[in-house]
């Protein structure tokens, strides 16, 4: 059976992918998956050698055939989108691919092509193999790719007979974090002591709940607000969810990041302790 640990944050800036990077260095025999598709930055910890790269199609974007057209403009008059100029070219940027330009169109000289709209990677690093990907810019269902990320890390998992699949997620309650979460075995939620850091806690947790997905908390920073950290774990025992760690505030976070690594093979300092002590824990709930 493959577990999925996907790490996700409610909001950006916790530190989640320093966590999942540190967690994927403590952890044997994984597959490490980053469904952050909008900003991946795992890669830059991990230091991947790409091995394979794949053409993410997603929708469609219409294009006008030039020696079909009759330029009777009825696609200026129905496209909402205001995608085509009066030259009836189409604006790949501006066009939602809705293809009523297309259905309309009494010449049929507008067809909807398949839209590339950005690339997925597999590739061998010094923890094993990671699954990511770079979403165009401004390009939508993330969610859909984040489904692809998910399926492939789970047949490489299964292919080399591993039972854990480590996924970094995307921050936020939205479509990739829903995507994100599907299947998970545990769902850890970085959080950080600050207002915004306990509201979008208790958002994603919400979430996971809705989901029926079983949740810990580790808080990072731990040390910067005191109060805002014991109302986290006052929230926490409300709704039985465990703490299994709380990082403090440490340089050599920042430090294994300039020198792209993760933090537990930079540093023997307190948060690289804290986080070998995660790992304990969340092993032992995932076994």
């Amino acid at each position: 059976m493959i577990r999925e640990l996907v790490i996700i944050s409610g909001k950006g800036g916790t530190g989640k992918t320093s966590v999942a990077a540190s967690l994927a260095c403590l952890a044997e025999n994984i597959v490490i998956a980053d469904c952050d598709v909008d900003a991946a930055d795992l890669h830059l910890v991990l230091g991947p050698d790409v091995r394979q790269t794949t053409v993410f199609e997603s929708g469609a974007k219409a294009f006008i055939q030039k020696s079909d057209c009759t330029s009777c403009g009825d696609c200026l008059k129905y496209c909402r989108f205001e995608a085509i100029s009066d030259d009836f070219v189409v604006d790949p940027i501006a066009c939602e691919g809705c293809g009523v330009c297309a259905h309309l169109c009494p010449a049929g000289a507008i067809e909807m092509r398949p839209h590339a709209s950005g690339r997925w990677f597999v590739s061998d690093t010094r923890q094993g193999p990671l699954v990511h990907a770079r979403l165009g810019i401004a390009e939508g269902n993330s969610g859909k790719l984040v489904t692809v990320i998910k399926k492939k890390a789970r047949e490489i998992a299964a292919e080399k007979g591993y039972n854990l699949v480590i996924v970094d997620g995307s921050p936020g309650t939205g479509c990739p974090v829903i995507a994100t979460m599907s299947g998970a075995t545990l769902a850890l939620i970085v959080t950080e002591p600050t207002v915004s850091g306990i509201h979008d806690l208790k958002r994603v947790h919400e979430l996971a709940r809705h989901f029926n997905i079983k949740t810990a908390v580790c808080i990072n920073k731990a040390d910067i607000n005191p109060d805002n950290v014991t109302a986290i774990r006052e929230f926490c025992d409300r709704n039985g969810i465990p703490v299994p760690a709380a990082i403090p505030y440490d340089i050599d976070v920042t430090r294994a990041q300039i020198a792209g690594k993760c933090v537990v093979e930079h540093s023997n300092g307190p948060a690289a302790a804290e986080i070998r002590k995660l790992w304990s824990e969340v092993r032992y709930v995932l076994s």
